[in-house]
């Protein structure tokens, strides 16, 4: 390849490469390579935030607060190529790797049609990878890395086993495009259509001279081309409007954006948040337990979903993993313990813990019953017949348990109820708490919203069909693939994923779950980071007004108990260590 190289810190740099896609349009990249000349391993990231915006222009607040509590991030730094949720080059190219950024389909100063997680999007990954891996300045190896959507689809592209792809680092992404993401339980998340006004609009192709500049280069970040409001419509699909026509998983929409796990063959270090409910943490526990990879690995940390991808902690890890699988250096990685935990203690302290495998294999797997008379979960089942009503779109109720030793809670759990509906339909809600001795609720920062409860589970009923083989006692499986609407008032068993969770309870504290028909709310203080409202759960709602018709949701749900009806919620107790 022969282009002008500019030489900046450290660096040489080749600004907006050119990549062609098998159908003839011309993606944009930048390329940071290391001063010497050579081969070396790639690392690449391909995605919609745009590759000339500086992280600090897109997320102010999230830059200023993730530099003044972690000030490793900013060190050793210009920061001039800090990007949102990609690698920062000047922290890596000096280890011997070339860095390459690609503006994705439509967005950036890439031309073409929007439209996310498509199979189109797949394929010109996928091209992104061959075309990286037969460069020049290229060893062969590629390996894909970055937060959030560029961790999301490195699941889809890993199962169509480009060659030159050799190691994936998926940081916080989803991998399940319908569970993890877009319907929880098979309830529309409304934060797609507010995220792609926000954060793809805001750097789509064409914005031209009206969009932002570059801090390191400044050229136009949305291309050089204006377009005009209509013309840039056109080029996007209408992406909230595309997910609440797909309320179902059926072959022609979800199955070409759902990873095939068999062909995950290429190692990999999946690395999710204890606090990442609806989005940014199911899809690294799934991603490690289902795909076919030999060699794979887990790590799991709290905090805000981007801060710890560029600690010194977290680059640390992904250095070596890499450096393994990339370089070849024989560092010891493949030793490594396939469960690198931060366990979570009261006052968002953690502790690095190693374990041999996900779910940890002495799970003590425990049943908690709810009892309706005492509202108290026990270890002992709950023979008396009962029924517990509330509002189907209010407040729920809830059962609780009062920590008689120091309690560690690492894994998944699942929740089994009998419920029947005055409506044909029901959503429920469970979250997963704990208080203190003075009756105080425990929440963290989470991967976004700064009151996070310990876990989160949803179904709507009439998505409470199961896939026999996927199903496991600890994470029931729903096929999503038809709506079994309710006869009103007919009682119906009910299996219900909960997220997993990591929480050390100590003695004298009290554990509860609540069962209710809305998504979790912390306190009436509504706190506003960004773009986003954070009320306890951040962005990810359930509150589509199409989505939840009132002559749908609106009525009673009534719980059933009774020795024929087991009502429980079942439990990762891990032994003390």
């Amino acid at each position: 390849m022969t282009m002008n190289i500019e030489i900046r810190e450290g660096m040489r740099v080749l600004w907006d490469v050119p990549i062609g896609m098998d159908d003839g349009l011309i993606l944009r990249s930048d390329v940071f390579l290391p001063l010497e000349e050579g081969n070396y391993p790639v690392l690449l990231s391909y995605g919609p935030y745009a590759k000339g915006l500086h992280f600090e222009d897109g997320y102010p607040d999230q830059w200023r607060i993730m530099c003044e509590e972690h000030p490793d991030v900013p060190a050793n730094s210009t920061n001039i190529h800090a990007n949102w949720e990609v690698v920062d080059p000047e922290k890596w190219c000096p280890h011997g790797y070339a860095c390459v950024r690609v503006d994705s389909r439509g967005a950036g100063r890439s031309p073409g049609y929007i439209q996310h997680f498509s199979p189109r999007e797949t394929q010109d990954f996928y091209d992104c990878i061959e075309w990286a891996g037969v460069q020049d300045w290229s060893n062969g190896k590629v390996g894909i890395t970055g937060i959030s959507y560029y961790a999301m689809n490195q699941w889809q592209v890993a199962s169509m086993q480009p060659p030159h792809l050799a190691a994936m680092c998926s940081w916080e992404g989803a991998a399940d495009w319908y569970r993890d993401s877009t319907h929880h339980g098979g309830m529309l998340s409304t934060f797609w259509a507010n995220w792609y006004g926000n954060q793809v609009e805001s750097v789509q192709f064409g914005l031209g001279d009206n969009g932002p500049k570059s801090r390191a280069t400044g050229m136009n970040v949305c291309g050089d081309v204006n377009l005009s409001q209509e013309n840039m419509a056109a080029n996007r699909c209408d992406f909230g409007q595309e997910l609440r026509d797909h309320a179902t998983i059926d072959d022609s929409y979800y199955s070409p954006r759902l990873p095939q796990w068999d062909k995950i063959e290429v190692p990999l270090l999946s690395s999710g948040n204890w606090g990442g409910h609806g989005l940014h943490l199911r899809g690294n526990t799934e991603g490690y337990f289902r795909s076919a990879s030999k060699q794979k690995w887990l790590e799991m940390h709290g905090i805000e979903h981007w801060t710890h991808f560029y600690t010194d902690y977290g680059r640390e890890i992904q250095l070596a993993f890499f450096d393994h699988f990339l370089r070849g250096i024989d560092n010891g990685w493949d030793k490594t313990p396939a469960a690198i935990l931060n366990i979570r203690h009261p006052n968002e302290k953690f502790v690095l813990r190693y374990e041999q495998d996900w779910p940890l294999p002495d799970t003590q797997w425990t049943k908690l019953h709810l009892d309706p008379v005492k509202r108290s979960l026990s270890t002992v089942a709950n023979t008396v017949k009962g029924t517990l009503e509330y509002d189907a779109l209010r407040e729920g109720v809830t059962f609780t348990m009062v920590t008689a030793e120091d309690t560690e809670i690492t894994g998944p759990l699942a929740a089994k109820l009998h419920v029947s509906s005055s409506t044909p339909d029901a959503d429920l809600f469970l979250i997963f708490k704990v208080f203190d001795p003075d009756g105080t609720e425990v929440t963290y920062q989470g991967a976004l919203d700064p009151h996070t409860p310990i876990a989160h589970g949803w179904l709507r009923a009439s998505h409470r069909k199961l896939d026999p083989e996927l199903s496991l006692p600890f994470r029931p499986f729903h096929t999503h693939d038809e709506k079994q609407l309710l006869t009103p008032d007919e009682i119906y068993e009910l299996d219900i994923e909960i997220w997993p969770t990591c929480i050390v309870v100590p003695a004298g504290w009290t554990i509860a779950l609540t069962i209710q028909g809305s998504d979790y709310q912390y306190s009436d203080n509504v706190e506003q980071v960004g773009w986003f409202t954070m009320t306890g759960v951040g962005p990810f709602k359930h509150d589509d007004p199409s989505d939840r018709p009132k002559e749908l949701f609106d009525g009673k749900i009534t719980l059933h108990f009774g020795a024929e009806r087991e009502s429980f919620v079942l439990v990762p107790i891990i032994p003390p260590r």
